[in-house]
C-alpha cells in the first residue's frame, strides 16, 4: 500500500507537467480547430534557449534573466509559427494540422543546427530539500512543480475569465462564425492561443528536463503524454486537460512499476483507446456536455 501511495504522488507530479503541455494543445484547438503537433518541438527549442543563455553558448546569464529573455523570444517564435500556417487555418483544419508537423520539423532542425544533437543537462536552481510524509517523499522539485502549475493555471483562469482577449477567446471557441460577424478578430485570438501555449510549453519543458535529459527530441517525446492527456480529458475542455494530465501521470506510473517500464508507449495507446471507447469526446466533454 505504501508503494501505491508513493507512486500516485509521483504520478500526480508528472501529471502536472503533462497537464501544462495539454493545456497548450487544447488552447490552440479550441480557438482554431488545429491540433498543434509542433508543440513538443517548440517547447524543446525553448528549453535549449535557456540552456544556451546559461551555459555559455550564447551568454553566461543568470537563470532568471535567461528565462525572461527566452519568454520574449518564444513570443516571437510562436507568432512566426502561427503566421506560417495562418493562411491555411481558414481553408482546412486538416491541412493546417498537417502543416504544424512541418513547423515542428523546422523547430527541431533549428535546435539541432544551433545546439547540435548531443544530450545535455539543465537543472533548476532549487535547494536540496526533502521531507518524508509517511510513505511519500516530498522534494523541493515536487513543491516547485505544484506551485508553478497552480500559478500557471490561476493566471490562465484570470486571463480567460477577466480580460477582453480572454472573453474573445471564449466567444471564438464557442462560435467562430458568430464571433466574426460581431467584429472579433479570429487571427488575434488564434495568435493569443499560440503565444500562451508556447509560454506554457516553455514552463513545462523547464520542469521536465531535470527529471531526464535535454536533447533535440526528449521534450517532444515527453509531450506525447501531454497529447494523451488532452485526448483523455477532451480537446474542448481546459479543465479536462488538467484532469487528463493527472490521470495519465498516475496510470503510467502504476503500470510502469507493476507491469514493465519498457512498454510505456503501449500503455499510453491502450489507455487512449479504452477511454475513447467509453468517452468518445473525452471525460469532461461528455460529463459536462458543454464547451468549457
Amino acid at each position: 500500500m505504501d508503494d501505491v501511495i508513493g507512486l500516485v504522488w509521483a504520478g500526480m507530479i508528472s501529471g502536472c507537467l503533462y497537464a501544462m503541455g495539454a493545456i497548450g494543445i487544447v488552447l490552440i484547438y479550441k480557438s482554431s480547430n488545429v491540433v498543434n503537433f509542433a508543440h513538443g518541438n517548440l517547447a524543446g527549442l525553448a528549453a535549449f534557449l535557456v540552456f544556451g543563455f546559461t551555459a555559455g553558448i550564447f551568454s553566461n546569464m543568470a537563470w532568471g534573466a535567461a528565462v525572461v529573455l527566452t519568454f520574449v523570444i518564444m513570443i516571437a517564435v510562436m507568432a512566426i509559427s502561427y503566421f506560417l500556417i495562418a493562411p491555411l487555418v481558414f481553408k482546412s483544419d486538416l491541412t493546417s494540422t498537417i502543416a504544424t508537423l512541418g513547423v515542428g520539423l523546422i523547430a527541431q532542425g533549428a535546435t539541432q543546427l544551433l545546439f547540435g544533437s548531443n544530450v545535455v543537462s539543465l537543472d533548476l536552481p532549487l535547494p536540496d530539500w526533502r521531507a518524508e510524509l509517511g510513505p511519500i517523499l516530498v522534494t523541493s522539485y515536487d513543491m516547485a512543480v505544484l506551485a508553478t502549475t497552480a500559478l500557471a493555471i490561476g493566471l490562465l483562469y484570470v486571463l480567460i475569465e477577466r480580460t477582453r482577449i480572454g472573453i474573445a477567446f471564449r466567444a471564438v471557441s464557442a462560435n467562430p462564425f458568430a464571433s466574426r460577424v460581431c467584429g472579433l478578430s479570429l487571427r488575434r485570438v488564434h495568435l493569443f492561443s499560440w503565444i500562451v501555449a508556447g509560454l506554457l510549453g516553455l514552463v513545462a519543458s523547464l520542469l521536465i528536463v531535470p527529471t531526464t535529459f535535454l536533447s533535440s527530441t526528449s521534450v517532444a517525446s515527453f509531450m506525447l503524454q501531454a497529447f494523451a492527456a488532452a485526448v483523455v480529458g477532451g480537446f474542448n475542455s481546459l479543465p479536462g486537460a488538467v484532469l487528463g494530465g493527472i490521470f495519465i501521470g498516475v496510470i503510467m506510473n502504476l503500470l510502469s512499476f507493476y507491469v514493465a517500464a519498457e512498454f510505456t508507449n503501449t500503455y499510453l495507446l491502450l489507455t487512449i483507446l479504452i477511454v475513447l471507447n467509453i468517452f468518445p469526446k473525452g471525460i469532461l466533454a461528455v460529463r459536462g456536455g458543454v464547451r468549457v
